[in-house]
């Protein structure tokens, strides 16, 4: 797949208020998170994974500016890139701590397998499109997560992750 500039406008970073244990996303692997690291989580509340403290991040320049590398090397073209936007999938992502692994996790929106039974967008038709907003869409994620964890916060663990954790 080659790499383009997508040459689009950034949008709004998503609203990470209406939270989901990120144990019930199925594309997201907290590695079992043992009762003991819960509070490792984030010590205000356990159920809240430091969300505000990434909106936070995101609103001070983090979406914009991992956006832009992003789209710098982008799988996605401004043809594809349109469909996102028709579809408002930069609302569903969702980011979070994972205390278990002292990272920042997420979960990336994406265009269902069954797109073409469920005529899921007109402009739809192929599933090379749908593969590079799929793929697109999970490197914007952990572009995200690289900018916000090395630039825009820092949560001091004394806990140390295995080396043997999955990647999102």
């Amino acid at each position: 797949m080659r790499s383009v500039t997508l040459n689009v406008s950034t949008p709004d970073p998503p609203d990470l208020s209406p939270a989901v244990d990120p144990e019930e996303y199925e594309d997201a692997d907290l590695g079992g998170v043992p009762d003991e690291y819960d509070a490792a989580r984030d010590e205000a509340d356990p159920n809240d994974y430091r969300r505000g403290e990434i909106a936070d991040a995101l609103s001070a320049g983090a979406w914009e500016e991992a956006f832009g590398q992003w789209a710098a090397t982008a799988t996605v073209d401004e043809d594809a890139w349109a469909v996102v936007e028709d579809l408002d999938l930069v609302s569903e992502y969702d980011f979070f701590w994972d205390g278990f692994a002292g990272r920042i996790g997420y979960h990336a929106p994406g265009v269902p397998e069954d797109w073409k039974e469920r005529a899921y967008h007109p402009d739809l038709d192929s599933w090379a499109t749908v593969s590079a907003i799929n793929a697109g869409l999970t490197e914007l994620g952990q572009t995200v997560c690289d900018v916000v964890q090395e630039e825009y916060v820092d949560w001091e663990q004394d806990y140390e992750p295995p080396d043997d954790l999955p990647e999102f």
